[in-house]
């Protein structure tokens, strides 16, 4: 197993955790239960799509998969919340700098995973036109 994936998955799962506990702190009101219901979504869709990135059966699936952790992670409803002053606690400020830092990791993630699909492209790229370029001089 890849310690940084494993741990990784235990980060996403703690925070995750902790998002619905901390939901449970701002009062239920017809102007809170969208963004309540989308922060809950959003970072259960982190921590379940990184968990199924990490299953994935080839690279190309695994980059596919951490571009939905990515979509997940950007959802700003922290930023909501705590700009709209319905909670400005410090697990409030905890958890949105967990947020930016998941948003950070996972963006890196998937900008190597890109990177590496395309390297890997122009690698068999390479190998077919060789094979091809043999062919042609036998």
């Amino acid at each position: 197993m890849n310690q940084w994936r494993e741990e990784m998955k235990a980060r996403t799962h703690r925070f995750s955790v902790d998002i619905i506990a901390f939901l449970d702190t701002i009062p239920d009101r017809a102007s809170t239960t969208r963004v309540k219901d989308q922060l809950a979504g959003a970072a259960g869709g982190v921590d379940l799509n990184w968990r199924a990135a990490c299953r994935g059966r080839s690279h190309k699936e695994f980059t596919a998969k951490l571009g939905v952790v990515v979509e997940a992670a950007d959802e700003g409803c922290l930023d909501t919340i705590w700009n709209s002053g319905l909670s400005t606690t410090d697990t409030a400020r905890r958890l949105r700098a967990e947020s930016k830092e998941l948003r950070a990791i996972f963006n890196k993630a998937e900008r190597t995973a890109r990177a590496n699909e395309e390297a890997a492209e122009r690698q068999n790229l390479r190998r077919v036109r060789s094979r091809e370029s043999k062919r042609r001089r036998l």
